[in-house]
């Protein structure tokens, strides 16, 4: 399938189909007989011979790669005029021109596919992926993204039988899609668990890279829990899979031949393996499998916040000792979150006993239960550590607005021209209390603060008078916190004091 790329001023998150590990199988020493020598003197310790070997993975191969499938798909999807470059859409153009006319690719290129105007159209599309057995009857697991746009799905097994699939369902906020065939007596796969998965461990892969059906590749896990940007729901294994396009939708084994995860994404800048590998963790995958057996479609929690980074910055003003959390900026009203009594300022740091150390991991928690389900949080309020807990709502109720807003540390010191808003302008700023921002310079303006925005809080204090301002600003040691409202938006800007 078609990769996946972020803007250019991002590392390209390459969705390929994909899936493995570079370099298995070969041992190698740690250490044989090393003598370090610092300012001409030899050290006295000499470190001994280690040598450390990859498991022997043909078993596993042999044993499961039957119930690893090529998936073929065919479909019409959307594309604009300027991209599409086929021979049908070279020779579009007005009806009975010459395309050797000097004006015929003017006319052609304000047209749209019937002559009208200009814009998108459907165009054939084509794509392989991979993806394994996981019941004899005929149920497989795949990536999402693998068969986004398909009219037909085809099957193919590794003994050369080939089977129309239905696609069962599809979730894109996981990436998860589950198919069916119809066949009887089908080899399977083991479904594992990450939660005994450790750093440094070897993991196996199977799929189709470029069309190479059953390829086999290994490596090790490089990382669990990770974030992806556009990807909150998933805490991704990182490998240092060597995933390629045809892989995507394969399974990650580990060394007892379990399938641990979905190998789904690249982290790049070029769209091609540089060593950064993410597969879906299976434990996430199974809950998703389960949903959409039982009712065609997957169901997320919600919470109900928009949340942003802590950084050092930040963590100074509210008085942390790290910066670690996930910082509240806004909570929907009579959402799951208002109702627990999660308030602006607030920064969650545990949900259920886990640790959110990024704000991305918060999503990645939160998007792992169910709706209805009752979690506890860990906040940090006012200098002091509470506990709440909220009853999660439905995703597809309500668009999620968890979002990371990014905000840069800024230096200097609060220079703030500031008033008291109208009755009117409160109404129409939608809030109760607040200060207007009539000018903004020095430190302030640096950190990105403006005239007209809206001054809320400073450090988690809603604020309704200068006065309080003042008396905020006097006992703050390192740096402020201000929550501003810009065009009914609220973010957190830090200000470093001087």
């Amino acid at each position: 399938m078609n990769t996946r790329v972020l803007t250019p001023s991002r590392l390209v998150l390459a969705l390929v189909t994909a899936g493995v590990l570079g370099g298995a199988g070969a041992a190698f020493v740690t250490a044989s007989h090393v003598r370090a020598e610092v300012a001409g003197t030899a050290a006295p310790a000499v470190m001994s011979a280690t040598t450390i070997s990859a498991p022997d993975f043909s078993q596993i191969a042999e044993r499961y790669g039957p119930a690893v499938v090529n998936i073929s798909v065919s479909g019409m999807k959307q594309v604009s005029n300027e991209e599409d470059q086929s021979p049908t859409a070279q020779s579009r153009g007005v009806p009975g021109m010459d395309p050797s006319d000097p004006f015929f690719e003017f006319f052609r290129r304000f047209q749209g596919p019937n002559g009208g105007s200009p814009g998108q159209h459907e165009a054939p599309m084509r794509g392989q992926g991979s993806g394994f057995i996981v019941s004899a009857d005929g149920i497989i697991l795949t990536n999402a993204h693998v068969v986004r746009d398909a009219k037909d799905v085809t099957v193919k097994l590794t003994d050369r039988r080939e089977f129309q699939a239905k696609v069962l369902g599809s979730d894109p906020k996981t990436d998860v899609a589950v198919l069916k065939i119809e066949a009887k007596n089908l080899p399977t796969v083991p479904m594992g668990s990450v939660s005994d998965l450790k750093v440094g461990q070897w993991v196996l892969a199977i799929g189709s890279p470029f069309g190479f059906e059953s390829s086999v590749s290994a490596g090790v896990v490089s990382a669990k829990g990770r974030s992806l940007p556009d990807d909150s729901f998933v805490p991704f294994i990182q490998t240092d899979v060597a995933v390629n396009p045809g892989n995507s939708g394969g399974p990650l084994f580990n060394a007892r031949g379990e399938v641990i995860g979905i190998n789904s994404q690249i982290y790049s800048r070029t769209g091609g393996y540089q060593g950064l590998s993410f597969a879906i963790p299976i434990d996430l995958v199974s809950r998703v499998k389960d949903q959409i057996l039982a009712s065609g479609h997957a169901s997320h929690a919600r919470l109900g916040i928009a949340i942003q980074e802590v950084n050092q910055t930040l963590a100074d003003s509210f008085k942390l000792d790290k910066p670690e959390g996930a910082l509240v900026s806004n909570v929907d009203p009579n959402g799951p979150a208002e109702k627990a009594g999660l308030k602006t300022g607030d920064i969650i740091r545990k949900v259920n006993g886990k640790a959110i150390v990024g704000a991305g991991d918060l999503p990645a928690v939160i998007g792992q239960a169910l709706p209805g389900d009752k979690v506890s949080l860990q906040i940090w309020r006012q200098g002091k550590q509470e506990e709440l807990t909220a009853k999660l709502g439905d995703a597809n109720d309500k668009s999620a607005r968890v979002a990371k807003a990014d905000t840069d540390a800024s230096k200097g010191k609060l220079g703030l021209a500031l008033r008291p808003l109208q009755p009117q302008e409160k109404r129409e700023a939608g809030v109760e209390g607040g200060l207007l921002i009539e000018q903004a310079t020095g430190p302030s303006a640096m950190a990105g603060v403006q005239p007209g925005d809206v001054l809320l809080s400073v450090n988690g204090t809603p604020i309704t008078t200068i006065e309080q301002v003042r008396e905020l600003v006097a006992k703050s040691d390192k740096s402020i916190a201000l929550l501003i409202q810009r065009d009914g938006a609220k973010i957190f800007i830090p200000v470093r004091a001087g």
